[in-house]
């Protein structure tokens, strides 16, 4: 998380108005998860996924029933917000681990704001109701699908970010689609596996990340050089034609 969190567990830590999804903290504002807008940024808590290059670890414990922030004091935040923000955001942990997701957009839409999802796909029924409500989705795509389970550590779960893929593909809400990369992790035949799948899958737009040692808990992947090669930039290009390295 930012400088700017709004709550954190040093600052509040009552539970008895508490509202599923559990939320870990609140950044007051902004300006890249949403391109082109100005944001707040719920963090909510829990996520199955453990991958290495993960920069959110603390997220990834806990789920239902851990949260460290009150819901209506966010909400009650949120009001005082209107007219300065253009929208808000739901990043993780993963957002549609809580069923209860679809609620808060509800209520975050009731107060007139844009609403954005961060998400790794990977519940493809929870994340087919709030779909409708979205303004935008940011999405990763972590491997080729039937490498999913060597860099999530969830069994089966290439198919179920592939549904999910899908379902957001067919609806046409904007999005970016966008991918860790780093040498340890992906191979450069991985990278061409995921071009090929995604060509199949219709997509013209990808974003290919750099690695970013910020909040990684693995000491290996820190200690490594990584880097994304030119050549095979343009390789990739040749099945999905726009390709942004950030």
């Amino acid at each position: 998380m930012g400088a700017n969190v709004l709550y954190r567990r040093d600052i509040i830590s009552d539970n008895r108005s508490i509202l599923l999804p559990s939320i870990a903290g609140v950044s007051q504002f902004s300006a890249v998860d949403y391109p082109g807008h100005l944001c707040a940024v719920i963090y909510t808590q829990g996520c199955p996924c453990r991958c290495r290059y993960c920069h959110n670890p603390n997220l990834q414990r806990g789920g239902p029933g851990s949260s460290i922030v009150s819901w209506p004091m966010v909400m009650e935040w949120l009001a005082t917000r209107r007219g300065l923000l253009d929208a808000v955001a739901f990043c993780g942990g993963e957002p549609t681990v809580h069923k209860s997701l679809l609620l808060a957009i509800k209520q975050v839409k009731a107060l007139g704001f844009n609403v954005v999802l961060h998400t790794s796909g990977l519940y493809p029924h929870n994340f087919a109701k709030v779909l409708p409500l979205l303004d935008w989705v940011g999405f990763d795509v972590k491997s080729p699908f039937a490498r999913y389970p060597d860099v999530t550590g969830v069994p089966g779960s290439g198919g179920k970010v592939k549904e999910s893929l899908e379902r957001m593909l067919s609806s046409n809400i904007s999005h970016e689609l966008r991918t860790t990369v780093h040498n340890a992790i992906l191979s450069s035949a991985d990278l061409v596996m995921m071009a090929r799948e995604l060509q199949m899958l219709g997509v013209s737009r990808w974003v290919l990340q750099r690695f970013n040692k910020a909040g990684c808990a693995d000491l290996e992947l820190v200690a490594s050089h990584t880097a994304i090669d030119g050549d095979l930039v343009d390789r990739l290009r040749g099945y999905v034609p726009n390709i942004l390295v950030r």
